[in-house]
Formats: C-alpha cells, sequence, structure tokens
C-alpha cells in the first residue's frame, strides 16, 4: 500500500496548523477504510517496516458512517496506547448496515513498536472529528479526517 498524491487507491497527508490530516481513497469503502489507517499509522512510524506478527480482530458499530470510522481509529489506537502496538496491514471484511447502525468487521497485523527496528515519527493522540468528510467521487471513496498529534 504505497502513498499516493490522487490516485485512488492510497492514501495522503495534508497540511494543517496543529494536527495532521488523513486522506484514505479506495475503490470501495472498506479499501478506503484500510488505506485510512495505513495513513493514521504512517503518522507514527515507516509501516513498511511492521511485521505482521499479531493480528487483532475489531468489530465495531457506529451511528452512522462517520461515527463508524471515528470509532474504528479509536479502537485501533487504543491497541497502540494500551499494548505498544503499531499496525501495518488491514483488511476490512465488511462495512454494513445493521438494524439501524453501521458495523465494520476487520482485523490490523502489526507487533510491539520496536525503536531499533522502527522509524520513530510523530505520535497520533487521538482521532477527531475535525475536517471529517466520506465521500464518493466516480469511481473512488474519498475518507479524510484530522487526527490529534
Amino acid at each position: 500500500m504505497a502513498e499516493g498524491k490522487s490516485s485512488c487507491p492510497g492514501f495522503e497527508h495534508l497540511e494543517h496548523t496543529a494536527d495532521v490530516i488523513v486522506v484514505g481513497r479506495g475503490r470501495t469503502l472498506e479499501e478506503a477504510f484500510e488505506y485510512a489507517g495505513v495513513g493514521v499509522y504512517e503518522v507514527m512510524t515507516d509501516t513498511s517496516m511492521v511485521r505482521p506478527a499479531r493480528r487483532v480482530d475489531i468489530d465495531v458499530e457506529g451511528d452512522d458512517i462517520e461515527n463508524l470510522l471515528y470509532r474504528w481509529i479509536e479502537e485501533l489506537l487504543l491497541y497502540t496506547d494500551t499494548e505498544g502496538l503499531v499496525f501495518g496491514m488491514f483488511r476490512v471484511c465488511r462495512i454494513a448496515r445493521e438494524n439501524g447502525r453501521y458495523r465494520i468487521v476487520s482485523s490490523a497485523w502489526g507487533e510491539p513498536f520496536d525503536p531499533e527496528r522502527h522509524e520513530e515519527r510523530t505520535e497520533v493522540k487521538a482521532m477527531t472529528y475535525a475536517q471529517m468528510e466520506i465521500t464518493r467521487q466516480e469511481d473512488c471513496w474519498r475518507i479524510q479526517f484530522v487526527v490529534d498529534i
């Protein structure tokens, strides 16, 4: 999963006065979420150096698609905060609306952060709703949001 400026799929970081704007794009909403995950962890480290040593399954619900994105990224960051894990690979199996709520079924692969092997970039403190947009542009889904650093 490589960084890209305007192609679909991919991710990029946009300038922000104090934090980082993450943009994830994909041919499907699921793929856009995956690249959004990569974009978050690229703020922290070089994800290409993260080995898929541990799989974490994440199944969360949200009131709407924006709340689902927020809760999904928040759950990933919880593993980073509590267990020191960094992730480099993401697989979103399904995003669906069930009983009036949205649900994501996904997995992330990573390992504990090791300063001997992983580049230390900037700590992501929290997910935010700031500048959050989830849109479909022709054949590409685009997700944008700000993470607090």
